[in-house]
């Protein structure tokens, strides 16, 4: 008996929600005629006129803000990571064997094109000079008194032209010692910082020791990899955008100063260099840096960030036609600040619903109003009923 009682309840709860879904919930009529309901208890299904009629609880005209959709450009972005190295570095080296006698550079410091940068011990060099000079003077001393006495015949013209031999590879000497003695001054190839020294003063050095780097880093370039199907979208001159990974809220705009000539085959890539200012001295070479291309995309639908909706079935839009609700799925391709740009059957134009969204359904009337005016609808609605 009492398992009698609760099925009998059971079913009296059944059919009071039934009840209550067919009479409230208009919206739910074409399940339930599908599903046989309507058969079931006798009922007629209301007409498609009604079902479109209502909204939310009560029915009535929907009021609604729209904004008309417009048209914007899709942007493709590309990020990659890239090294940066300076606008010009050279490694200062010795040219010949010696002793360190003065480093004019300190780690750290700026140096001129041309300054010195170290100085090798120049004693033998220096002597080898005078020698070549004293050689030179007592050769242009044999030449004068050879033409002067060739004019008597004392002097033949073969010994003439020895004595001009012995001139010419006189002062040729003195070149090849002006030579070694400059060799023993290195100099700064180009203005740049030094980094850290190699060397100290009194080391010995060879040839081809490394003596400081010089940087000229007053703009860095960067060499980076961009996909292969963005290299006709490429060219010189063309603007990035710049962080480095240290410090990524420091926004860098720079330019694509060249483009390689030849595609990776492994990674399909083609090996592209940018360049930034460096006008606070903030940047260093060997840094790793994050760079940004934007390239324009197609040209798509644009909509108020309000208006997209979702569902189980994923993202989509209210539009009002005809003044009746049109669900349009769409496909969100960008989103910017102030818009969201989609794929769907949605033109310029077109009146897209941003408020009274909330219980919208397709083919239900509605009304446009101004913003603001939709949230006064319900309760006039209500006190008519």
């Amino acid at each position: 008996m009492k398992l009698l009682r609760q099925g009998l309840l059971t079913l009296v709860a059944l059919a009071a929600a039934l009840a209550i879904w067919v009479v409230y919930v208009p919206s739910a009529a074409p399940y339930l005629e599908r599903a046989g309901v309507y058969d079931l208890l006798g009922l007629e299904p209301p007409a498609p006129a009604e079902q479109a009629g209502g909204r939310g609880f009560g029915g009535g005209t929907a009021r609604v803000v729209v904004a008309a959709a417009e048209t914007g450009q899709a942007n493709a972005r590309v990020t990659a990571i890239g090294d940066g190295r300076a606008l010009r570095s050279v490694t200062v080296r010795a040219e010949a064997t010696g002793m360190i006698r003065e480093l004019a550079v300190s780690p750290g410091t700026y140096v001129e094109a041309g300054a010195l940068v170290a100085q090798l011990d120049d004693d033998a060099e220096r002597i080898a000079l005078e020698r070549a000079r004293l050689m030179v003077l007592d050769a242009t001393r044999n030449l004068e008194r050879s033409q002067q006495l060739s004019a008597s015949g004392a002097v033949s013209a073969v010994q003439i032209r020895e004595a001009e031999l012995a001139l010419r590879t006189a002062e040729l000497a003195v070149e090849q010692a002006e030579f070694d003695l400059g060799q023993r001054r290195i100099t700064a190839p180009i203005a740049g910082w030094a980094g850290l020294l190699e060397v100290s003063q009194g080391d010995r050095i060879g040839p081809q020791d490394a003596i400081a780097v010089l940087t000229d880093r007053s703009s860095i370039q960067i060499d980076f990899r961009v996909p292969e199907r963005f290299i006709g979208q490429l060219s010189v001159g063309m603007t990035i955008e710049v962080t480095t990974l240290a410090r990524p809220d420091h926004l860098l705009e720079g330019q694509i100063v060249a483009l390689d000539n030849v595609v990776d085959r492994s990674s399909r890539t083609l090996r592209v260099q940018g360049q930034v200012a460096n006008t606070d001295d903030s940047l260093r070479a060997g840094q790793a840096f994050s760079v940004a291309l934007s390239f324009p995309g197609d040209t798509l639908p644009s909509v108020d960030p309000l208006a997209i909706q979702w569902s189980g079935d994923g993202s989509y839009v209210w539009v009002a036609r005809e003044d009746a609700a049109v669900r349009i799925p769409v496909t969100i391709r960008q989103r910017n600040s102030d818009s969201v740009l989609v794929e769907g059957d949605l033109n310029a134009g077109d009146q897209v619903i941003i408020e009274g969204v909330q219980t919208l359904r397709p083919g239900a009337p509605v009304e446009i109003v101004e913003s603001g005016a939709s949230a006064e609808a319900r309760p006039t609605r209500e006190q008519d009923a």
